[in-house]
């Protein structure tokens, strides 16, 4: 792909060269199914026998590879270990920290599109979908470090009260970050919750989603290959009530960084600064609404309510969930909308010409039924869609 076209999550067109290398990186991805993938542990695979198969939300026949599930023991040596490694990390300063952070960006640009390719089985987004994230996740990174670099690793001089005054305002990373992301963005909100911590001088244990563990043991290798230290980042996969409270409930975790459902985030935020103040930063989603006036461009309108609320089936807090009109384009939109809905290729996103494939888990696939029972139980009308798709191999998704 030439150097100056670059995939993001909106690009609608892509090159030739672009879908050659994807259909390449399948064969590859292909060749590592049914792996192990360990927790890391000071850089130490676990030794485990609790594993939990990860099947591919596209067809439930295939066996992408096997995530060991860490224990409450396990998760308690990473903190431990990652509240060791904190001082050394902190001390290595600004500069080297942005040195290692960006040689991780650029292995991930290096594997882009094994990376990608691996999401759109795991995660269950299309190629394009795919690569935007990936590329957005190296895109992170770097935009981390050089904001630390743009502002002199916000250390700066303070204004004076009196001749022989100095003052500093100096950046102080807390310690052990628990970082536990979603399975919407497995690759780009974990990144973005844990390298503005990692060259900030924070250490991280970091629990991936648990439908989209194996893109986060990838993001792991990445951080590793750019050179963070063992014990300063570490893989624990597994529950949320086990691993993940873990996180919360223990003493040396400084900060706390979550992307999730409500719930969980309230909890969270509740109960992770108990005894004295300790930042917690958690992302919940939203209910995005569209206001379209009686001057928009009505054919720009439909196609991104369109893009914005079917894109990855509406999984993620972005995505448009009601739009309200102004009565004077109503009719045009409306059309436009369905036009573009029905035009929608559904099935296997690792194919070329698939705009929409499956949604992550069987639970979420329980849900939008329900959902479909309830607008048309409480009178309303289903314009287009509301039935599931078994026909072919999309009855093993």
């Amino acid at each position: 792909m030439s150097e100056q076209q670059k995939i993001t999550y909106t690009t609608i067109g892509s090159s030739e060269e672009f879908h050659r290398e994807y259909e390449k990186a399948i064969e590859d991805v292909k060749k590592d199914f049914g792996k192990l993938y360990p927790n890391m542990i000071g850089g130490v695979p676990s030794k485990s026998d609790r594993t939990v198969e990860i099947r591919s939300p596209i067809d439930r026949r295939l066996l992408l590879g096997k995530v060991q599930q860490a224990t409450k023991e396990e998760t308690t040596q990473a903190i431990e270990l990652a509240h060791k490694a904190f001082p050394a990390w902190r001390d290595l300063g600004w500069r080297k920290r942005v040195e290692i952070m960006r040689k991780s960006a650029d292995w991930i640009s290096a594997n882009k599109y094994y990376l990608t390719a691996f999401m759109s089985f795991e995660a269950g987004k299309n190629r394009l979908e795919s690569m935007g994230e990936v590329e957005e996740t190296a895109d992170l990174i770097r935009y981390y470090c050089q904001n630390l670099e743009d502002n002199n690793g916000y250390t700066k001089p303070m204004q004076r009260t009196m001749p022989n005054e100095k003052t500093m305002s100096v950046l102080v990373p807390y310690g052990v970050w628990g970082v536990i992301a979603p399975f919407n963005f497995p690759m780009a909100l974990a990144i973005g919750m844990m390298s503005g911590a990692l060259v900030t001088g924070n250490t991280v244990v970091f629990k991936p989603s648990h439908d989209a563990p194996i893109i986060g043991a990838m993001l792991y290798k990445a951080l590793r290959e750019g050179g963070v230290p063992e014990n300063v980042i570490h893989f624990v996969s597994g529950s949320g009530s086990e691993v993940g409270q873990t996180i919360v409930d223990h003493p040396h975790t400084q900060g706390m960084a979550f992307t999730g459902s409500y719930q969980v985030g309230m909890h969270i935020y509740k109960n992770f600064s108990t005894k004295y103040p300790k930042p917690v930063v958690v992302e919940m989603g939203g209910k995005n609404p569209v206001y379209i006036g009686k001057t928009a461009d009505v054919e720009a309108a439909a196609e991104g309510v369109m893009r914005s609320a079917f894109g990855y089936g509406g999984q993620k807090c972005s995505a448009c969930s009601r739009a309200y009109l102004n009565p004077a384009i109503k009719g045009e939109f409306m059309t436009k909308l369905l036009d573009k809905t029905k035009a929608i290729k559904m099935g296997n996103p690792v194919l070329r010409e698939v705009f929409l494939g499956p949604v992550i888990n069987e639970s979420a696939y329980n849900n939008y039924q329900k959902y479909v029972e309830r607008i048309r139980a409480a009178g309303g009308e289903i314009l287009c869609g509301g039935v599931v798709r078994k026909d072919g191999d999309l009855g093993h998704g």
